[in-house]
């Protein structure tokens, strides 16, 4: 497959901050916590059954100032933060969560200048995410297959910069075709991410950092133990991460009935320098173990089934359905 890259451009992304000038993105809270984002246009107004607001009236005002529509309402204006951009983005592909996002960066080790490779681009959540990390002194090059995502992707990303970034390359095709090499941190958002293990080992620096992330057990069991019969990495390790909000209002402490709970399940492993073999960690098997090592290695047992899609909304109440 032909792959079609967006290369970067040289100005860097601008910084949104100060009073709100035309063409920001403005986020309005009600008195009922529900938000609401507008673009700022000079002439242009957001109406709402609770009355119109002027984009005029935002205009000038530093963030963080209170305006009250024609109807009486008052809204709270502040620039949405990253968490709440890609919740309410147009969306092709599932989004990678905030909480997923920030694992991804930190347990990653994501850092200023990094040359990091993501695919899928999806619908650009961890995108953003990423180039805020490495910085403009960074290289982030975005595999997705799919052109409508690639689209979604490019938008929802130069909306939220306020135009293209300059570490960004988005390339729109296989990232098994991938030819780069010398990446610090490979990201793999795939349904299958222990097929592309091959362009992982050949691109990726001796202890750079591979995150595979996955929606079921059984894509979480391949990959895990694809990535101890390569050798070559340090042991694998696998985690979620769950997030439960407290309520307080006084002494009332207690945490909320709903929480944001199973979303997908990450693996890192580092690669370890060329020829080189992690001495064998000791570790008790759980039942059953040794006959299923038995039985891939004789192949007698098809690939993991399918990926479970990803229930579409932040908070879920269901546990992982292992």
């Amino acid at each position: 497959m032909t792959v079609h890259s967006t290369a970067a451009v040289d100005e860097p992304a601008p910084v949104h901050r100060g009073p709100f000038q035309p063409g920001d993105r403005v986020q309005l809270t009600d008195p009922k916590g529900r938000m609401h984002t507008v673009v700022l246009e000079p002439g242009k107004a957001y109406h709402t059954h609770r009355g119109a607001l002027a984009h005029d009236e935002l205009i000038g005002l530093p963030e963080g100032s209170v305006v009250t529509s024609t109807g009486g309402t008052a809204y709270l204006a502040l620039r949405p933060l990253l968490a709440d951009y890609v919740l309410s983005m147009p969306r092709g592909a599932q989004v990678i969560y905030p909480k997923d996002a920030a694992q991804i960066v930190a347990m990653g080790d994501v850092f200023p200048g990094a040359k990091v490779l993501e695919a899928g681009a999806g619908s650009g959540a961890l995108t953003c995410s990423l180039l805020r990390a490495v910085g403009p002194s960074g290289e982030l090059h975005s595999y997705e297959l799919r052109d409508d995502f690639a689209a979604i992707a490019r938008r929802n990303v130069e909306s939220f910069f306020g135009g293209p970034h300059p570490a960004w390359h988005l390339h729109n095709g296989d990232v098994a075709e991938a030819t780069q090499t010398g990446f610090d941190r490979i990201i793999l958002d795939m349904l299958t991410p222990w097929e592309a293990l091959d362009m992982v080992e050949r691109a990726l620096v001796p202890g750079g950092v591979f995150i595979g992330y996955v929606a079921t057990t059984p894509q979480l069991s391949e990959l895990v133990e694809a990535l101890r019969e390569r050798g070559g990495w340090t042991e694998p390790r696998a985690w979620e991460s769950l997030i439960r909000d407290w309520h307080a209002d006084g002494l009332a402490v207690r945490p909320d009935h709903r929480m944001i709970a199973h979303t997908a399940f990450l693996v890192s492993a580092r690669k370890l320098a060329p020829g080189v073999i992690a001495p064998p960690r000791r570790r008790k098997p759980s039942k059953g173990a040794e006959a299923y090592a038995l039985r891939r290695a004789a192949q007698q047992v098809p690939a993991a089934t399918g990926p479970r899609t990803v229930p579409d909304h932040a908070e879920i109440d269901a546990d992982p359905g292992v």
